[in-house]
């Protein structure tokens, strides 16, 4: 065998690529391929050729990044030639030429308190422009007024905050806008009345598309009314599908169901009355679809005295535990999946969208004898989204149990209820996908579990409750992912061996359990936490703040999460949304460190962009890729997704 020229890591073969995802190919001296072992090894097999997926744009932009730097940053697409060259000018004037090394350019010594307009051409074609940001560090999204402040019918007052985002394109220009549901300050309680929920649809700019409120009859909070957005019937715009109920008010002003009807009982609890799913279109908020809501609550009595179809408790705050997702459940176009049940009793329900119909793809529910008592009481507060069993099509692990793109169940780990959910590829070796998660059932815990079969492949007990759990390459001290959970248990490598050990003394060793970025310019992930970007060093168990940003707040509690993190606008790096701290604006924190990589946006990926989708569902977790992303793919002589790693 001759000595390879070069190695090519397509880690995301896309639209004009078929086949099994990723793989190296060395090429020989006479030009000749040859497939050798891969690294990362393989962990999906999407048939990027067949799937349909939004039209990206550059995202160019250009932000204040200090008193006298305007920080320029866009998309590098897997369109784009490898040896692409790009032109930036300032105000009509080239400011640098032939850009190749990152897809981010610090212009210096320039009055960045003023919007310069910047444009981006390559080969002499323009292709995009923008106008600067004047705000140190971050873009500025003013927000409409909030909801008007309101009270329960028991006389309680309550206002409204800014809450979980999402993006989509709703206007096809391959650019993003911001779907952001508004918080009653009273919301997630499942005794009594609660405050009303909405959804507002958002340029960049500021500019409102709609409103839509949610009515008495649907319950606010993370927990209950989480949304899914996406292109569900391939024409290039994004819609939005939610639960709805009567009531419910459209962004045009349309009402669903009966606008009088007030399903709430004596105590406030909406334990009765119809339930819908209704379509929403992304650009003006009308409702195109509705239909009724499965898995179905179903009769109170009927869910209380049933073993089989019971949700876990009597008072209807288990039965409004929903989670939604978009997925590839026919490798080639989004579906949504709509769940409910944690628990005890479990469903899913796939549903499409073609533009007219709204219809039932598959219904999955512990009901059913068979397989109840394996699948009975796995569900998570959180769910990932990905082709577990390398057919092309998507699976829905929902935490302790997997449920095939078919609606037929997959596998079962019977580690049982749990809260955060993490799937990397924990060790790039190794191929296929693994789940990290942690454990409220007995004997607590975290694990670390295979997707294709749910094969464990270790395990730790704690003697509580373990909450929290995190994983991601933060270190190249250490090979692969590192793993860490609460209760005690400390960080672990991809084996399970023990590397930061809990240290009572000292907290948890420097460690975060919130959320991680993609933040500097190396390839380690970054802890996101209390408004804070910060390192980790394993071996001085500690981390170190490198961004703080001000005037802002966390969201959901001691979830203590951004509004969103993700790959939104310019390079591979993610940005990171919070609202400001008197709610009147949300704030894209975007990374000013140089960097030396020039990657494939991470959007192309369709595990990263689905978990963008579905990472407002409870317990938030950060977005993660479908491969392994790390340091440790440095010193293979890879190329990876248009950069050279040596």
């Amino acid at each position: 065998m001759k000595r390879p020229l070069a190695i090519i890591f397509a880690a995301c073969a896309l639209s004009a690529v078929a086949g099994p995802s990723p793989q190296l190919v060395a090429l020989e001296a006479d030009g000749e391929a040859e497939e050798v072992l891969a690294f990362p090894a393989q962990t999906t097999a999407y048939d990027y050729s067949r799937l349909k997926r939004e039209r990206l744009g550059l995202g160019l932009v250009a932000w204040r990044s200090a008193a006298d730097t305007v920080t320029v940053s866009w998309r590098y697409l897997s369109s784009d030639p490898d040896d692409i060259a790009f032109d930036l000018y300032r105000d009509g004037a080239l400011v640098a030429a032939n850009l190749s090394a990152s897809t981010q350019f610090d212009d210096v010594a320039v009055d960045a308190a003023k919007p310069h307009s910047y444009a981006l051409y390559s080969g002499g074609a323009l292709l995009a422009a923008t106008t600067s940001h004047t705000t140190i560090g971050y873009i500025e999204i003013p927000l409409p007024a909030a909801p008007p402040d309101d009270a329960t019918p028991d006389g309680n007052a309550y206002s409204y905050s800014p809450g979980d985002c999402s993006i989509g394109d709703v206007d096809g220009d391959g650019e993003f806008e911001i779907f952001l549901k508004w918080n009653p300050s009273i919301m997630g309680n499942f005794w009594s009345y609660n405050g009303q929920q909405y959804y507002e649809c958002l340029k960049l700019d500021g500019t409102s598309l709609w409103r839509i409120a949610m009515g008495r009859n649907i319950l606010a909070g993370e927990h209950c009314s989480d949304f899914a957005v996406g292109d569900f019937d391939g024409d290039g715009r994004a819609e939005m599908i939610v639960k709805t109920g009567d009531g419910t008010v459209d962004g045009k002003g349309n009402v669903i169901g009966d606008a009088e009807a007030d399903w709430r009982n004596a105590n406030g609890q909406v334990l009765d009355g119809p339930e819908y799913i209704t379509v929403f279109d992304g650009l003006t908020g009308e409702a195109l679809a509705t239909t009724g809501y499965h898995p179905v609550r179903g009769p109170v009595d009927e869910w209380k005295a049933s073993r089989e179809r019971g949700w876990g408790d009597e008072y209807g705050g288990r039965v409004e535990r929903l989670l939604t997702t978009p997925a590839y459940l026919d490798g080639e176009r989004l579906s949504c999946v709509a769940c409910r049940g944690i628990y005890k009793r479990t469903a899913l329900t796939a549903w499409d969208w073609d533009g007219e119909n709204l219809r039932t793809r598959w219904l999955f529910d512990t009901t059913n004898v068979a397989i109840s008592t394996y699948y009975q009481g796995q569900g998570f507060h959180s769910l990932r989204v990905a082709d577990a069993d390398f057919d092309g099509k998507d699976e829905i692990i929902y935490g302790s149990m997997a449920v095939d793109h078919d609606g037929t169940p997959l596998f079962t780990t019977r580690l049982g209820h749990g809260d955060a959910q993490q799937l990397v590829q924990a060790d790039p070796r190794r191929k296929g996908l693994q789940n990290f998660v942690c454990l409220e059932s007995s004997p607590y815990g975290c694990a670390l579990f295979d997707i294709a079969d749910g094969g464990i492949l270790w395990r730790k007990t704690a003697g509580q409750d373990t909450g929290r759990a995190v994983a991601g390459d933060v270190s190249g001290e250490n090979f692969g992912c590192e793993m860490w959970a609460v209760a005690g248990l400390g960080m672990f490598d991809c084996n399970g061996e023990s590397i930061v050990p809990f240290d009572a003394k000292k907290q948890y060793q420097g460690l975060a359990f919130s959320m991680l970025a993609w933040w500097t310019g190396t390839l380690e992930r970054s802890f996101v936490t209390n408004c804070k970007v910060l390192s980790y060093s394993i071996s001085a168990k500690a981390s170190t703040t490198i961004a703080e940003f001000e005037g802002v707040k966390p969201i959901n509690g001691t979830k203590d999460v951004p509004c969103l993190v993700g790959d939104i606008l310019g390079d591979w790096r993610e940005e990171i949304v919070y609202p400001t701290i008197d709610g009147t604006a949300l704030r894209i924190y975007l990374s000013p460190h140089p960097t030396a990589y020039r990657f494939w946006t991470f959007l192309e990926d369709p595990v990263y962009r689905i978990s963008i989708a579905h990472e407002n569902g409870c317990y938030n977790q950060p977005p993660n890729p479908g491969f392994y992303f790390g340091p440790d793919l440095l010193g293979h002589s890879i190329r990876f997704r248009g950069t050279e790693l040596e």
